[in-house]
């Protein structure tokens, strides 16, 4: 359904991305943005769920700033394999590779940004420093508690899991001290990464409510 293309950044980078186009007219315009595991199949296959409900989505490769056409899948050395990047994240370049993703999707309709793990940390981020968006979902975002204190500038949704190894429970408390008027939804007994059907940590009763309370927020918001 969807193709790769290039975008360039406001700091002259060049980078992959993958777009996928409704049928119809479409509603609006999505960024996507990643999981550690590059613009693999999971996430060109959440670009295309959502071409399916109507908007035109864009996966921006922010990889690409250090490695070059990153993929990966999910076996414990191909997770440590993408983990050793972890330490390249620069979520300035993140902003920045988002915001010509947003350039890309202009005069389709409102536009959103919905992202996975560090992806929806960037979904949030995205939502505290870029103008122009009516709506922000994050997935999981493992370090939204660090930039809790920011002001979104559209509304937030989050969804996190309840048993998420690497976002306590607590750190959603203070999300939602500090974020009230997001709208933030746990999954009970939903480990880290519950939404993604190539993980052995999918839940799909908890990805498929997550899913529709995603959809119902999309529409409320980007009219």
């Amino acid at each position: 359904m969807g193709k790769q293309f290039s975008l360039t950044t406001a700091d002259q980078h060049t980078l992959g991305a993958y777009r996928a186009e409704p049928s119809g007219q479409p509603k609006g315009g999505l960024v996507v943005v990643q999981e550690i595991f590059g613009v693999n199949q999971h996430i060109r296959a959440v670009c295309d769920r959502l071409a399916a409900q109507g908007y035109v989505a864009v996966a921006p490769a922010v990889f690409d700033r250090f490695v070059r056409d990153f993929e990966s899948g999910y076996t414990p050395d191909e997770v440590a394999h993408a983990r050793s990047y972890l330490g390249n994240l620069n979520w300035d370049h993140m902003t920045a590779d988002m915001a010509a993703a947003q350039a890309d999707l202009k005069g389709v309709g409102p536009l959103g940004v919905i992202g996975f793990c560090m992806g929806g940390t960037a979904a949030f981020l995205a939502a505290c420093r870029l103008p122009g968006l009516s709506a922000s979902v994050a997935f999981y975002g493992g370090m939204i508690g660090k930039f809790a204190d920011e002001k979104p500038k559209c509304p937030v949704q989050m969804h996190f899991g309840e048993k998420d190894e690497g976002i306590p429970m607590s750190v959603v408390d203070e999300i939602r001290q500090k974020q009230p008027q997001a709208e933030i939804h746990v999954y009970p007994g939903a480990p880290h990464g519950f939404a993604c059907d190539e993980r052995a940590s999918y839940r799909k009763e908890a990805s498929d409510l997550a899913w529709s309370r995603t959809y119902e927020f999309l529409a409320k918001n980007m009219k």
